[in-house]
Parts: C-alpha cells; sequence; structure tokens
C-alpha cells in the first residue's frame, strides 16, 4: 500500500470512528455505570468488525437507535465490540456475533433476545418493554429502484434499459473491504459516497419510463443470488443491462451525476441533465431536422413539407407528427415558429408546470428553434 493509500485510510479510520451515531458505544470503562447501574433498561448488541451478520444490522441497529433517540431518557441502544473488549463478551456468555441481550438497568442477569434482525421486530421488542412507540424521521420516497432475486429477473431483458449498482449495507464504514485497492480516487466512491448520487441520478430518470435506476443490496437474503450470479466481487459494483438484453456490461465511468447521466443518455438515447431537464436536443429528430434545414438553403416550404410528412410516416418517435404540424402552419403564417416558440418559453419561464408537461414544452421548443435557425442554442430560461 501507498504511503498516500495509508494517510487517507487513517483519515478515514478516524473520521469512520467519530461519525454520528445514534447507538452508544460500550466500553469496559461505561458499560457498568450505563447497563447495569443506571435503572435504565439497554439493548445491547455484541458483535465482532470482521462478521458478516453484524456488518448487514448494523444499518437496520442504526435506524432502531434513530427511532428511539427521543426516548433517550428511558431506554439506551448500545453495541459492544465484543472482539476487542473479550471479557464483557465472556462475562455474558456471548458465543457468537452478533448477540443481542436487553438489560434492565439494574441487574447484572439480561434477557436473550431471539427474535427477528429486522427493524419491525426490534422495535417491537423495546416497544412492549417499556411501553413506548418508535417516532420515524419522515423520509422522501427514493426514486432508485430497489431489486431482489425475483424482481431482478422481471426487470432485467425487458423493454427498459436498467442500470443496477451492487452495495452492501456496511460498505463505506470501512473503505478497504468495499473495493480493492485501484486508485486513491475509489476512496471517495464506496456505496456511502455513491448513495446520494444514486438518488439524484434516479430522480433525474424518473420522468423516463423507460430507464431505470436500481439498486441491489448484495448481502439481503432475498438478493444474495443475484449478485453471486452477476459475479459481484467488491463493492459498489455497476453494470448496465439494454433493453432486451440479459448481458451486462460493466460501467466503468466516472461517478458523479453527470457522468452516470452523459452514460445513460448515450446508451438508452435519453436527453437528461444534472437536475432531470432536458438538453437542447430533446425531442429533435436527425432525420427530419435535415430536411428542414434545407429551407434556409431555399429549399421550397411545399417541397420540403411534402418530404417530411413522407418521412414522418415511417418513424414512431411522438414528436415526428409536430414537425409535420409546424410545416402546416408555417404554409399559413410565415411568423409562426418564432410567435409559438415565444409562447412556449414564455409557459416554462413561468413555471409551475407538471414534469411531463415542462418535458413537452422543452422538446416541441426545441423543435421549434430549428425553424427558426435558433436549432442547438442553449435556452435560457
Amino acid at each position: 500500500m501507498t504511503r498516500l493509500s495509508r494517510l487517507l485510510f487513517s483519515s478515514f479510520a478516524v473520521l469512520g470512528a467519530n461519525a454520528a451515531s445514534s447507538v452508544l458505544d460500550l466500553i469496559p470503562g461505561n458499560f457498568n455505570s450505563v447497563v447495569l447501574e443506571s435503572g435504565k433498561p439497554a439493548l445491547v448488541e455484541f458483535f465482532a468488525p470482521w462478521c458478516g451478520h453484524c456488518k448487514s444490522l448494523a444499518p437496520v441497529y442504526e435506524e432502531l437507535a434513530q427511532h428511539f433517540d427521543f426516548a433517550k431518557d428511558k431506554v439506551v441502544i448500545g453495541k459492544v465490540d465484543a472482539d476487542e473488549h473479550k471479557d464483557l463478551g465472556r462475562q455474558f456468555g456471548v458465543q457468537g456475533f452478533p448477540t443481542l441481550k436487553w438489560f434492565d438497568g439494574k441487574s447484572d442477569k439480561p434477557e436473550d433476545y431471539n427474535g427477528g434482525r429486522d427493524l419491525e421486530s426490534l422495535s417491537s421488542f423495546i416497544s412492549e418493554k417499556i411501553g413506548v412507540k418508535p417516532k420515524a424521521k419522515k423520509t422522501a420516497q427514493s426514486a432508485v429502484t430497489m431489486l431482489n432475486d425475483q424482481t431482478f429477473k422481471q426487470q432485467i431483458g425487458g423493454d427498459k434499459d436498467v442500470l443496477v449498482a451492487f452495495t452492501a449495507p456496511w460498505c463505506g464504514r470501512m473503505w478497504p473491504i468495499c473495493t480493492p485497492y485501484r486508485s486513491t480516487a475509489d476512496l471517495l466512491t464506496d456505496c456511502k459516497s455513491l448513495a446520494p448520487i444514486w438518488e439524484a441520478a434516479a430522480s433525474d430518470y424518473a420522468a423516463e419510463p423507460n430507464v431505470v435506476i436500481a439498486k441491489v443490496d448484495a448481502e439481503a437474503e432475498n438478493s444474495k443470488s443475484t449478485a453471486e450470479a452477476q459475479g459481484v466481487k467488491s463493492y459498489p459494483t455497476i453494470k448496465y443491462f439494454p433493453k432486451g438484453s440479459t448481458t451486462p456490461e460493466p460501467y466503468e465511468g466516472g461517478r458523479s451525476e453527470k457522468d452516470i447521466l452523459d452514460f445513460m443518455n448515450l446508451k438508452a438515447g435519453t436527453h437528461r441533465t444534472v437536475g432531470g431537464g432536458l438538453d437542447a436536443k430533446a425531442g429533435i429528430i436527425t432525420s427530419l431536422d435535415a430536411i428542414v434545414g434545407t429551407l434556409t438553403d431555399g429549399g421550397s416550404l411545399a417541397s420540403v413539407s411534402q418530404e417530411v410528412s413522407k418521412a414522418a410516416k415511417d418513424l414512431k418517435d411522438k414528436y415526428a407528427d409536430y414537425y409535420v404540424k409546424v410545416l402546416a402552419k408555417l404554409s399559413t403564417s410565415q411568423g409562426y415558429a418564432e410567435k409559438e416558440l415565444a409562447r412556449l418559453e414564455g409557459l416554462i419561464k413561468k413555471g409551475g408546470l407538471a414534469p411531463e408537461k415542462l418535458d413537452d414544452l422543452v422538446s416541441r421548443s426545441n423543435i421549434l428553434r430549428t425553424f427558426t435557425g435558433k436549432g442547438g442554442e442553449k435556452q435560457e430560461l
């Protein structure tokens, strides 16, 4: 490992250790006072950093603690690194990881937790013990499509272009486990760092019915088989599945929002920009644009209209008919394209449009610019 890599890893290890968490770290120095003598009940997880099941439980356990964050005066949700503090593990008969135990805050005789390790089961257990219901923080619905073994087979190979990130819940807490050393830039692309970028990209494509930005939890029981079948060895691994194909193409591009959009626009033939808008080429049909362009070279409106109408009949693009419509309007109103473009731009500037309507107005505006000789110009709104 290079000296720079060692320094970067050390920095991230410190950051990871000090990252804000609602789960209380318990060590020999505070265990008795917090768990055995405080009079406040506690749910304690005994874990080991190398334990795969512990890594899977970690995000669930963190969310559990967040849901009971408001009730810190009534319950403690903590964890013990029993690999480092072996004496604490032995004291309470811990023989495997993770082990969860419930302490009443008054004695050293805990109750074993043998329920499910999902959020609902853990929350119900605590609620029954302390008589307080959890409070979940309201979060916006994710635009990312979560795939499991069943839905992966349904989604891949259909009529949609799908970009899939294979991730693990723990990836981002201990970076070297997530991905092999390749470059120092990889340090910024663990699952945790990728998550908000992936969410933003999914939101950008929310209005595209034939594009899916998806994610697979490669260590979840209901999706582990899919990750193994795809040969996923490190996290995050990103693969692109073209419509109609189950054969993936590895994504090896940059991991910024723009990088992902540039890739998918090229593959899927879309025109999304960062933020979810459309670029200056949206709606444009190259073959029809070439015909319309002959108007500026002295072509007659009648001949261009006839040629466009003939070509449009063989096209499945929904905007082919719009070219025909504009040419028909121009035959009776020479300044139609300029006036209509100004009208549409005014509606766009006014705002308050539904996403689908906005996309339509932007696409039609792009087409109209071809007729006004301003095709390809970026619209300033």
